[in-house]
This record gives C-alpha cells, sequence and structure tokens, in this order.
C-alpha cells in the first residue's frame, strides 16, 4: 500500500528507540521504496538502530501497524508537516539535522514570512522587558515575524510584545501541543494556536524534557534570520540558541545591559565575541538586509 510521504514521515515519528538522524536516514529511503514494504528489522539497519534499543523499536513499529487506522485518522485531524512539503521552511532545511516533521497548531503560512528570533533569561529584569518591547515593536512594524520558545521570562514577554504591537508571532515548544509548560502560559499557548502559530517536533502527550530544550532551540535559530539575545547569564539556554544560529550561517544580536547585573554577563561575552550590539529593532534589520545582500553577492560569484 503506498502512501504519501508526508504520512510515512508521520509514521516514522511514532518509533522509539531511534533519533532524527535515523529517522532522516528511513525517509530518504522512503522516496524509492514504501515504509510498509519494508521489516522492522531493515528499518532498523537504515536508521542504525543501536542494539539496546532494538526491543522498543520493534514494539514501536508492531504498533504502529496494528493502529495505523487510528493513526491515518489522527494523521488527519492534526496538523503536521514534514521536510518533503513546500510549507517546511527553506532555512531550517539548510541547517545540521532538520527535524524530519513539524506539528502545528495556527498559521502555517508563518513560516513563509521573514522571522527573527527573541530569546532570554527566565529570571528577567524590568529592564529586560522594556528592552524587549522596544526591539519587537521595531521588527513587527517592519512585518519581521516574532520567534521564542514560549519560556518564562524573556520569551514571554517576545510573544507578548508582538501580539501588543500587532504583528505576528511563531512558538516553538519542548513538549507535545496539548502539554503546557510553563502551565501559567496556557492562555497563551491557546492564544497562539488560534490567531499565531506553535510549533513542536515532539508528539501529542510528550512531557517537557531537560533535552527538549537544545532541540527546540536548533529550530528557533533554524528557521529565524537572525536571533537577538536579551538578559542572559553566563551558562543560560539563550546563548545554546545563539551558538546554533552562528554554526547556521545566521547573525547573533546581543542587547547590553547593566554591567554589574548577572543577567548582562552572556549578552557582554556574545558582544565580545563578535555579536552586533543593539539596542533597537532598525539596528537587526539593516544587519539582516546587509548580510542578505553580501549572501546574494557571493551567489552570483559562484554562479
Amino acid at each position: 500500500m503506498m502512501t504519501n510521504l508526508t504520512l510515512q514521515a508521520f509514521l516514522l515519528k511514532h518509533l522509539k528507540g531511534i533519533g532524527n538522524i535515523g529517522l532522516l536516514k528511513i525517509f530518504q529511503k522512503l522516496y524509492d521504496v514504501d515504509f510498509f514494504s519494508l521489516t522492522s528489522a531493515e528499518l532498523a539497519y537504515i536508521g542504525n538502530v543501536r542494539r539496546q534499543h532494538m526491543v522498543s523499536f520493534e514494539k514501536s513499529h508492531k504498533e504502529i501497524l496494528e493502529h495505523i487506522d487510528q493513526l491515518y485518522e489522527v494523521f488527519h485531524q492534526e496538523g503536521f508537516i514534514s521536510i518533503a512539503d513546500e510549507s517546511y521552511p527553506k532555512l531550517l532545511l539548510e541547517t545540521y539535522n532538520p527535524p524530519l516533521g513539524l506539528f502545528f497548531k495556527g498559521d502555517i503560512s508563518l513560516l513563509k514570512t521573514h522571522c527573527v528570533a527573541i530569546v532570554g533569561a527566565r529570571d528577567f529584569s524590568s529592564y529586560g522587558i522594556e528592552a524587549t518591547q522596544k526591539i519587537v515593536a521595531g521588527l513587527v512594524d517592519d512585518k519581521y515575524t516574532i520567534v521564542s520558545g514560549l519560556a518564562k521570562g524573556i520569551d514571554t514577554f517576545a510573544h507578548k510584545s508582538a501580539i501588543q504591537y500587532y504583528g505576528k508571532t511563531i512558538a516553538i515548544i519542548g513538549s507535545g501541543l496539548d502539554i503546557f509548560y510553563p502551565k501559567e502560559n496556557r492562555e497563551l499557548q491557546n492564544f497562539l494556536g488560534k490567531n499565531h502559530l506553535v510549533l513542536s517536533e515532539f508528539l501529542h502527550g510528550t512531557p517537557p524534557r531537560n533535552y527538549h530544550f537544545p532541540m527546540r532551540n536548533r529550530i528557533i535559530a533554524g528557521i529565524s534570520q537572525g536571533t537577538c539575545v536579551i538578559e542572559a547569564k553566563k551558562r543560560s539556554g539563550s546563548l545554546i540558541t545563539a551558538q546554533l544560529a552562528l554554526e547556521n550561517g545566521r547573525e547573533v544580536f546581543a542587547v547590553p545591559g547593566n554591567i554589574f547585573s548577572k543577567n548582562s554577563t552572556g549578552c557582554h561575552e556574545l558582544i565580545e565575541q563578535g555579536a552586533k550590539c543593539v539596542w533597537n529593532g532598525k539596528h537587526i534589520i539593516e544587519e539582516i538586509e546587509h548580510f542578505k545582500e553580501k549572501t546574494m553577492e557571493v551567489d552570483k560569484m559562484k554562479s
């Protein structure tokens, strides 16, 4: 039985004992053969499943086949895109280890807009809130979509500021779309799912885990043309997002802060390492436009 590639990607997402890199290897094979024509052993071989994970992998494969009708129904009810879809963000495709598929709620067309990520400290200050509002106001005024992680602190204010200034925003979360974390953002997450966009690479029912957040961060950086850090401690997760942006050839910006504040240490180190020091949205837009012009010139020279 032949099925479309996006449906096959959706089924692959239900396999256990295998990571995204292994799933991508299997998916590449599905351009030539159908998911249902491959045995569990063949799938495991293609995806380089480790021996200690084989029991979990084989069990999940069996469950997929046994519950295929229910999965078909869920597939047609849930929002899901795969790397084979036109709506999958091209910038994310250019990154290392792009998610095989993304579950979504809301306006998927926002992935076709120009995006800038705004990330920062959970333990924020009033200065951080004001800086976020100022940066976001300038960006949405020029029709940029604000991307963040729906975490406590600066992430939350980035989303709220985009709404406040009549812009658009995308939230990337580290759990299933039916899970609300932090719980106090339940109302905001529901609002974004109806009026903006919420994305996750995790199945419904998946709780947040510590290792999910670096995975989420690569998507935040991956779909954005640039990442701006507003308040970050020395070992902040926001710095991981900035590093991922750099690794993918994207622009990194940092807002300076009080030199006596721990929340400014991460931003000041980024600036010292070469991130552009910014204090309004215009700075970010100018740098992104300049970067795009340089990229176009390089592409012309190559051709």
